[in-house]
């Protein structure tokens, strides 16, 4: 499917690759009836999706059965008055129904806001008042409906309810008995047909700094994400893909939506409440998972179970995104299943910028090289072109035009826009280096830079260097004011069990061993040790907390 949107699909080299991929965006594009539904009618009995549940529930689904869902989910949700432009929240957690919905969504040309079920009831409230959020559609579980009544208070936009479960909640309508009466599908024509520049997806930034920002999404958005599945997650026609993400967050779209289905794979879906490391490698054994993606943070704790307890022989590729990857943790996973982690880089406002492509060789720690359909210039303070070796901000090249992929901008808010796109660029606020073969190394964000005795340090490159001393499972490096020096390196660290805060030389033995293994003036002068990291609700480490003394 994938290649009739390509000038070129198949690549000798690298080089070639870089050079002449080139997507052809159609005057009006739709995911939903441009690559499901032509499924659907061309091989309306692929398998589209496979969904299991830790209640032991699985349902598979072909592109003929999600047709059928998402038309009678998109005609109920015009019966409840939803039409092109209008917000949808979904809260769906991993239930299938967020595939159906999202699909009717894009169907109506209405706009898709996928949120996390963490989200307190003052931040639905914000979301909702925002975003201008006409109905919500969440998992009916105790908890989140809790929430979402309590928001609603507040929430003039919001005229209905939708509930995903057994019981329908006061006040609140049932999708399922909404689907089973809606009528027929009608595609809309005319001013009701959507636009490639409409907005399709609304996305709240985790919030690591401030509030939320919202990131807006059109409509050939999708299309970038045939680098993401095709070349970088290395997924397979008729294969099985694995992404772990709550579809409350970019990386579900990423990773078990647009691009796998592109490229002709299968999702895997693997609904559960509490992450289990045997539980997931079980569910790669039995269901002969053939591509998977994960944060670093899963496969930390996939490399300490014991691997040849399962059949992995399924698994060809496997790639990591998220936060930056340990090469501890990539030297481990290769020894234990011969498979090279493919690091990724990216943002919710963006596909995969830089990553490790079919026809290179990963380097353990590098993020790889960048997309073709990004022009990726490494800038200095004073805007001008990095050097190999020299560390710049991360931005993207947008003078000429735009490219696909990139968002449109922060939805309701000019001026902070108008703060990234400048100078011809997008400004991503992410640090890197690349060194002389075009890799990059990832350095952190503009504001988690330390800057000490003239030196500008890193946090990723100091945590790397605990992440190798046995007693560290997790850590973060923040900056600590300093009368001499500026600023020194703090490291907030969680022990392994057989270690204890309390022993005498562990802290000298940390930062010994931090010396050994990097350049010396990077060591934490600092070291607190700690029970748990704060983490927004999308996972991402909370540097803020730590340097105001939150910790």
């Amino acid at each position: 499917m994938f290649k009739k949107y390509l000038r070129k699909s198949e690549f000798t080299s690298l080089e070639d690759f870089q050079k002449n991929f080139e997507i052809i965006v159609p005057d009006r594009f739709n995911f939903a009836y441009d690559v499901v539904d032509k499924y659907a009618s061309v091989a309306p009995c692929k398998r589209a999706m496979c969904w299991v549940n830790d209640k032991g529930e699985t349902h598979e689904f072909t592109f003929a059965d999600l047709k059928k869902a998402s038309d009678q989910t998109a005609s109920y949700f015009q019966s409840l008055g939803i039409q092109r432009g209008d917000k949808v929240m979904l809260i769906l957690k991993r239930r299938y129904e967020f595939w159906f919905s999202i699909l009717a969504l894009h169907k109506i040309g209405a706009v898709g806001v996928p949120a996390t079920h963490l989200l307190t009831h003052k931040d639905i409230r914000y979301r909702n008042n925002a975003a201008g959020i006409k109905m919500i559609v969440a998992v009916a579980e105790p908890n989140i409906v809790n929430n979402i009544n309590q928001a609603m208070a507040k929430s003039p936009s919001v005229e209905k309810l939708v509930a995903v479960g057994d019981a329908t909640p006061p006040g609140w309508l049932s999708l399922h008995k909404g689907m089973e009466k809606a009528v027929p599908f009608v595609r809309p024509e005319g001013n009701e047909a959507q636009e490639n520049t409409d907005i399709s997806l609304l996305y709240f930034t985790s919030g690591t700094t401030a509030e939320p920002k919202m990131v807006a999404h059109n409509f050939t958005y999708p299309l970038s994400h045939i680098v993401t599945a095709k070349y970088w997650q290395n997924v397979q026609d008729n294969g099985l893909h694995l992404t772990v993400s709550d579809t409350g967050w970019a990386k579900s779209v990423w990773g078990k939506l647009y691009g796998q289905w592109l490229a002709g794979s299968a999702v895997f879906v693997y609904d559960f409440e509490k992450f289990t490391p045997a539980d997931l490698l079980e569910k790669i054994d039995t269901f002969k998972i053939t591509s998977l993606c994960a944060p670093p943070t899963i496969y930390r704790f996939l490399i300490r179970e014991d691997l040849t307890q399962y059949n992995l022989s399924a698994l060809k590729s496997a790639s990591v995104a998220g936060e930056p990857l340990n090469p501890i943790i990539y030297d481990t996973f290769y020894k234990q299943t011969g498979l090279k982690l493919k690091e990724g880089f990216g943002q919710t406002e963006t596909a995969v910028q830089i990553a490790n492509f079919p026809g290179m060789e990963p380097k353990p720690g590098s993020t790889g090289v960048p997309s073709p359909i990004f022009d990726i210039r490494l800038v200095n303070n004073e805007g001008m072109p990095c050097i190999d070796g020299e560390v710049g901000e991360i931005t993207i090249h947008t003078a000429e035009k735009v490219p696909v992929g990139l968002f449109m901008g922060y939805y309701r808010d000019q001026e902070k826009t108008a703060s990234c796109y400048y100078g011809g660029n997008y400004h991503t606020g992410d640090l890197a280096w690349r060194d002389e073969d075009g890799y990059y190394w990832f350095v952190g964000r503009l504001d988690d830079v330390i800057k000490s005795s003239g030196y500008r340090i890193g946090p990723f490159e100091v945590e790397n260097a605990l992440m190798t001393h046995l007693a560290v499972v997790e850590c973060a490096i923040t900056a600590v004011p300093d009368e001499i020096r500026g600023q020194v390196v703090k490291a907030t660290i969680i022990l392994a069990p057989e270690y204890r805060p309390g022993d005498e030389d562990l802290v000298q033995q940390i930062q010994d061993h931090v010396k050994s293994v990097t350049a010396p003036y990077k060591y934490p002068r600092i070291i607190d040790f700690v029970t748990e990291l704060p983490k927004t609700i999308s996972g991402k480490i909370r540097r803020v907390e730590i340097r105001e003394g939150i910790v």
